[in-house]
């Protein structure tokens, strides 16, 4: 079986390697290639992350190469996760509506709109070359933010073997785990709603119901990412909340919390990277990859211990390594992983996936795409039926499903009357003033990757 990675060189490369390699030979994983555009980078994080597949699988052939034909070539499954622009432009992006007093958090902010805008034609480009090289019934992960619109897009645009995937929800049922010192996969959780936006309707332990004591739980609240609201909230909203929601109960704390911060999360991240990178471009990593890896572990501990610290003034405090030989829930990896497990036994098995909703939840459209509890089947991946739900959450993932359809739109005919609309109708944005100076700005930021705009 050959997988490959589009977005290769990214810092969380060694991630997907690590998670991948450890399950390659049980999974029939035989050639894992990791593609990315920036060569500098993928002779970085590229190299880092085949150095790691060697030492836990080596007899897995890792290929690194700036050529997505030869990456995508005869691949059985494919893992999209690319940021057109870098770091520079999620910086911009956001400071163009912090700028403006709105939240711009590129996932469930404004500036989502802006990265989706880049996003999507480069992606577009790769899933016509899937459909021309890669095997007849390659499945498409995509990583890449914001997954809701991205995952709607694509959809919209006829790729139908292309998957929405994010480790938010399966990595909360993760720590969940720690916190019960619970075997991994004993935790399940019937999730709805969007991606960042996602409710967990039940939650079991070896099948025995935890919802509500999780909820009464004050350690929950310290050590897993609970940590971001308050209990009140919880059994008002009947469940337990994807911690991105923070940025809808909690948005002018959130916009308080960034404004008053040195630095946004994207400007940390931005920081961060290049002073990373430029210090490994210094090191020979196929010679003293120890040295290199200890460089990571400081940069990227800095990166991850200041997770939604700018948003929520709440710091991790639980000090991150990097151990090549620990396990660990494998991230987006580990979703895609969960899907090719569960594909080659020939049997069915539950997992959180953004797919077309059908007719899981009510009020939703049949296209709609959605993060839900799915059962992957020989027949392909099948939402969970949700029905009726509380009429508040689903007022607000109505308004931000409008808000996809209508950016959906926008991005797939060039209309800057419905990218107007989606911003609009999003409800961290709610004004048609405020969103016509957005989208006159973001047309401008993007005009040498989107061209003009009707």
């Amino acid at each position: 079986m050959k997988l490959t990675v589009i977005g290769g060189g990214g810092v969380r490369s060694m991630f997907l390697s690590k998670s991948i390699a450890r399950r390659a030979s049980e999974l029939k994983i035989t050639t894992l290639v990791f593609m990315d555009n920036d060569e500098t980078k993928l002779n970085i994080y590229g190299k880092m992350a085949k150095k790691v597949a060697d030492i836990l699988c080596p007899e897995l052939e890792f290929i690194l190469t700036s050529d997505a034909v030869e990456a995508i070539k005869d691949a059985d499954y494919v893992i999209t996760t690319i940021r057109v622009g870098g770091d520079d432009m999620r910086v911009r992006d956001e400071r163009i509506a912090l700028d403006l007093g709105i939240l711009g958090q590129e996932t469930t902010g404004a500036a989502g709109l802006s990265f989706a805008m880049r996003s999507v034609s480069a992606l577009a480009e790769y899933c016509e070359l899937i459909k021309k090289y890669a095997k007849p019934d390659c499945k498409v992960f995509n990583f890449t933010n914001p997954a809701g619109v991205v995952s709607q897009t694509l959809r919209d645009m006829g790729y139908d073997f292309t998957y929405g995937i994010c480790d938010a929800p399966s990595g909360m049922l993760r720590s969940f785990e720690k916190l019960y010192g619970a075997e991994e996969d004993s935790i399940r959780g019937e999730v709805y709603g969007l991606n960042h936006l996602s409710y967990f309707k039940s939650i079991t332990l070896n099948g025995r119901e935890i919802m509500n004591e999780l909820i009464d739980n004050d350690k929950a609240y310290e050590d897993t990412d609970m940590r971001y609201f308050e209990k009140e909230l919880l059994r008002q909203r009947g469940g337990v909340l994807n911690e991105y929601l923070y940025y809808f109960y909690y948005r002018e704390k959130a916009v308080e919390n960034i404004l008053k911060a040195d630095k946004t999360r994207g400007e940390q991240i931005c920081e961060i990277n290049k002073q990373m990178t430029a210090e490994l471009q210094r090191i020979d990593i196929d010679n003293d990859f120890e040295t290199a890896l200890k460089i990571f572990e400081h940069w990227y501990g800095e990166r991850e211990n200041n997770y939604m610290a700018s948003e929520t003034g709440v710091k991790r405090k639980a000090p991150w390594h990097f151990d090549i030989y620990e396990k660990d829930a494998g991230g987006y990896a580990g979703v895609a992983l969960k899907f090719i497990e569960i594909a080659q036994s020939g049997k069915s098995d539950s997992m959180i996936l953004c797919v077309p909703n059908g007719d899981a939840i009510d009020g939703l459209k049949e296209n709609d795409v959605v993060e839900i509890t799915c059962d992957i089947t020989p027949c392909g991946a099948i939402p969970h039926k949700i029905g009726e739900i509380d009429e508040q959450n689903l007022e607000l993932i109505r308004r931000v499903k409008i808000y996809e359809r209508l950016a959906s739109k926008a991005i797939r005919e060039k209309s800057r009357q419905a990218a107007v609309e989606a911003l609009t109708m999003h409800p961290l944005v709610n004004s048609y003033s405020l969103a016509k100076k957005l989208i006159s700005e973001y047309l401008e930021l993007n005009k040498d990757y989107t061209g003009e705009w009707k």
